[in-house]
């Protein structure tokens, strides 16, 4: 029988690409943004962070904006809106957990929050998936515009038929979390860590996952918090890998 809320969030996290499209009036010059960027994060909570990774997510930010102009990836286009919602959003993610690579980012869209985690972790091995073309031609292009290396790109979606092998999965996503532990079943090694960053009405869902897959994952932490400085809340489910189901367990409703 298929869990109440499953039948309606296999959508992905929203990044603009349905409904209508946001245009920037204006992306700002690198030094404009990065003063903008500064002051943001001198504002909430981030106020040490270094500035040659500050000046890389501006040069994120020009890409993405010049791709939005065409393309609809995000539906943030403010440019607080990005550095808080995007940037500060992704990297408060380390700041409360400790991440294992390599590291699966699972429908990053145009990147998030991927690249700001390459960024932090320059050194460590990345992986991007996206099943949208478009969307992985442009990571392709903010991979070699920024010089990012360790960074792979996968053109799929992400689903219990994917294989790889990695130590850590992201996402950033609305997809209900017992669907997200089938679909991470086989590429996730025992012992690897799924992070699951969720707005905060999430309990029904994880009380249900924690039921359907407690033979095979745990939740090891659970965090509760607001991006700093601000009202918004989020949580991080963080689950960890017990064993690998069998291919054929189970069936996904359609």
């Amino acid at each position: 029988m298929r869990h109440k809320n499953q039948g309606f969030q296999r959508r992905k996290f929203p990044t603009g690409d349905r409904g209508r499209h946001k245009r920037p009036k204006e992306v700002y010059s690198f030094q404009e943004a990065d003063s903008r960027l500064f002051d943001i994060f001198r504002h909430h909570g981030f106020e040490n962070y270094p500035h040659e990774k500050r000046h890389q997510l501006v040069a994120f930010y020009q890409l993405l904006m010049k791709q939005q102009s065409t393309e609809n990836f995000t539906r943030l286009i403010r440019f607080r809106d990005i550095g808080i919602k995007h940037f500060i959003d992704s990297l408060m993610v380390p700041r409360l957990t400790k991440l294992f690579f390599p590291l699966l980012d699972m429908g990053t869209g145009p990147g998030l929050p991927g690249i700001p985690l390459k960024v932090e972790f320059p050194d460590k091995r990345i992986v991007l998936a996206d099943g949208v073309r478009k969307r992985i031609d442009f990571l392709k292009t903010v991979r070699d515009s920024m010089k990012l290396e360790n960074l792979d790109l996968v053109g799929r979606n992400i689903n219990r038929d994917f294989s790889y092998p990695v130590q850590g999965v992201i996402t950033r996503a609305v997809k209900d979390i017992s669907l997200t532990l089938e679909d991470v079943s086989q590429c996730l090694q025992v012992g690897g860590r799924l992070y699951l960053m969720k707005g905060p009405n999430v309990d029904d869902e994880l009380a249900f996952a924690k039921q359907k897959w407690g033979e095979y994952f745990k939740v090891a932490e659970y965090h509760e918090y607001n991006l700093p400085e601000t009202p918004h809340e989020r949580r991080l489910i963080v689950f960890e890998k017990l064993k690998t189901p069998e291919v054929t367990w189970g069936t996904t409703d359609s």
